[in-house]
């Protein structure tokens, strides 16, 4: 017996299943309001140095503002007045005659004066992090993803040895708590402390929530629940563009997108514990409890005498019931040991991809927030596509596809000219949907490809993987000021290279859950995770044979 075979007697895509699905889309919400903070709360407005010291001497005369500035700060190439430079002293000959490139020039000498037209204070602005010091203000979204990459791996293992849900519980405490923590930081460094800590707990929300979903959800609803919690993370991400036009100061803002959080607590007793997590750890008894509530919730009353509690016990052998998993489990046999090396590849170049655009959203003629609501919205009739192809296509042509597409509109608005915005828009809404539909398919895909015993270890370790490319992209932006179109190319590459890869992968649409290691490494010519119509209809009467004679 397998464990679809019992979804199947409670209905594997009833109330139960919608109940849990609702509870976990309220933190999935929560995440892109993190994730994604970072365009609002480090946003440099426009700014240039600060003159008000010069004019407490007087020096200006009854000069306007605008004759200030041409006066004392260059101009650049743009025409625009220099955000890091200015004169030693007042060039008042310029009002005469404009050419002032000739000029010598220090850099800004009493701070800056910002434009608060957008945002009344971000990071930026309170701590001066432009021009020399702008890499500090990449950085903050760089400790937080390493944040979110070392919570990774801590939670995939602490989950599968505690639990799904008790973990989850940690995970929301520790995200609010230093989430509120940031907003009242008083300097740089302890800013980055509590950003590194809140992103370690977002991640266990994030991964948790995944495979708590599709482990209660049988095998033809498991794409549908897996867009549905995707769907979740764009709707937050549409939410977050009205949160932060409304809250336009940093600190306020960092409160507003963690008070949530005290709701995903609340709901958080009302979920159960993963019945494939519990029987596959030996807590047969617990298992039968949970299933029963999901039996009864979707009326299907008979579940007890069906399913023997002792029936449970041959879901997965007891012989693994007291061993314990790690990650040297990924890489201990040939073909989780492939499967590791695959699996973190595409999940390096998804999240790279997918953050590499979503971090870059100025330089298309619109303001911010307009660009991050329009790369949000994009997403969910990408989603409905994804969808779609999930079931006709599969997962792994899916995959591939998506990346494949994302690298070649990042390649188009390479040569599409900087004054074309209109075209360069349009591109690059069309692939911040790919990359967000290739992220959708890779955290279900994920979840399929691995066994129960390691699942969250799988998804702990890919996630890694992706952190590491999420962290690196911030950083990767950094290298325009080498050459202008270099952080494209770099982000181009790995999305193709990563789409290739993808097809590397095993198929996993129709086939049922891996319980254990020893369904991936069987040495049979045909995939055991993969279970025919025929073969799935005698498993249903051998088992119904079996109740038969037990009663």
């Amino acid at each position: 017996m397998k464990f679809e075979n019992i979804l199947e007697e409670i209905d594997g895509c009833g109330w139960f299943q919608v109940l849990i699905v609702t509870l976990l889309c309220i933190p999935r919400v929560i995440l892109p309001f993190h994730f994604l903070l970072n365009n609002f709360i480090a946003a440099v407005p426009s700014h240039h140095c600060d003159l008000s010291a010069l004019d407490d001497g007087n020096i200006f005369g009854n000069l306007t503002q605008e004759q200030r500035l041409t006066v004392s700060v260059p101009v650049q190439e743009d025409g625009t007045p220099s955000s890091c430079k200015m004169f030693p002293e007042p060039q008042f000959h310029i009002l005469s005659n404009s050419n002032n490139s000739d000029l010598a020039t220090v850099p800004c000498q009493n701070g800056w004066a910002y434009d608060n037209s957008t945002f009344k204070s971000t990071m930026a602005t309170e701590w001066d992090l432009v021009c020399d010091r702008k890499g500090m203000n990449k950085a903050t979204a760089t400790i937080f993803f390493v944040g979110v990459m070392i919570g990774a791996i801590a939670f995939g293992t602490l989950t599968d040895k505690f639990g799904r849900k008790p973990m989850l519980l940690v995970s929301y405490t520790i995200s609010m708590v230093f989430g509120f923590a940031s907003a009242f930081s008083n300097s740089y460094t302890m800013f980055g402390v509590m950003r590194f800590f809140t992103g370690f707990g977002l991640t266990g929300i994030s991964i948790i929530s995944t495979v708590l979903s599709v482990e209660w959800v049988d095998i033809k609803h498991r794409a549908l629940i897996g867009i549905t919690g995707s769907m979740a993370w764009s709707f937050g991400n549409m939410m977050l563009a009205g949160i932060a036009y409304q809250v336009n100061d940093w600190r306020m803002l960092m409160i507003a997108v963690s008070a949530p959080l005290g709701l995903a607590i609340i709901t958080w007793w009302w979920l159960p514990e993963s019945a494939r997590w519990l029987i596959a750890n030996g807590k047969v008894e617990r298992a039968h409890l949970y299933l029963e509530k999901c039996a009864r919730f979707n009326n299907r009353k008979d579940f007890t005498s069906k399913i023997k509690l002792e029936h449970l016990s041959d879901v997965v052998g007891m012989d693994n019931h007291n061993k314990t998993y790690s990650y040297l489990d990924l890489v201990r046999t040939p073909k989780m040991r492939r499967l590791a090396l695959l699996t973190g590849i595409v999940w390096y170049g998804v999240a790279s991809t997918y953050y590499g655009i979503s971090l870059n959203i100025t330089g298309f003629g619109l303001n911010v927030y307009l660009t991050h609501f329009i790369y949000s919205a994009i997403e969910v009739p990408a989603k409905m596509v994804v969808y779609f192809c999930l079931n006709t296509i599969g997962r792994k042509h899916c995959q591939a596809g998506t990346l494949l597409l994302t690298g070649t509109c990042i390649a188009i608005n390479i040569f599409v000219p900087k004054g074309q915005w209109h075209v360069r828009t349009i591109v690059a809404v069309l692939g911040k949907g790919l990359s967000e539909a290739s992220f959708t398919t890779v955290i279900l895909y994920t979840a399929e490809l691995y066994p129960t015993v390691v699942r969250q270890n799988g998804l702990g370790y890919s996630n890694f993987m992706a952190r590491l490319g999420v962290s690196i992209a911030p950083l990767i932006i950094l290298l325009e000021d080498v050459w202008k179109p270099l952080p494209e190319v770099i982000i181009c590459f790995v999305s193709i290279l990563s789409g290739l890869v993808a097809f590397l992968l095993p198929e996993t649409h129709n086939a049922r859950l891996p319980e254990t290691i020893e369904d991936i490494e069987q040495t049979k010519k045909r995939n055991p995770i993969f279970v025919s119509p025929l073969e799935k209809t005698e498993v249903l009467l051998k088992s119904q044979k079996n109740n038969e004679l037990d009663q």
